[in-house]
């Protein structure tokens, strides 16, 4: 007795469930759309980034032609120079 009310419950969920696929019930969720917000405007910034960097590179360039780049040695203290 209690399987025979246990499979028609089974069975009315399962014909609950097919009639909603088959009537094309709206799902749950909306589908996303990708959608890439202004690519020329993107390109053109990562265009203007490079020549920045680009100029950047020109000035360390020069500083080290011109020979005014001076470098200082400092001898590590003990303390600091993780003796164990």
């Amino acid at each position: 007795m209690k399987t025979t009310k246990l499979l028609t419950a089974v069975i009315v969920l399962q014909a609950l469930i097919l009639a909603g696929q088959w009537l094309g019930a709206p799902g749950v969720v909306a589908p996303a759309h990708a959608i890439i917000p202004d690519e020329g405007g993107q390109r053109l910034e990562i265009i203007n980034q490079v020549k920045g960097t680009n100029d950047r590179l020109d000035r360390v360039i020069s500083i080290l032609e011109s020979g005014k780049l001076e470098v200082h040695v400092v001898q590590a203290d003990d303390n600091k120079a993780g003796r164990r």
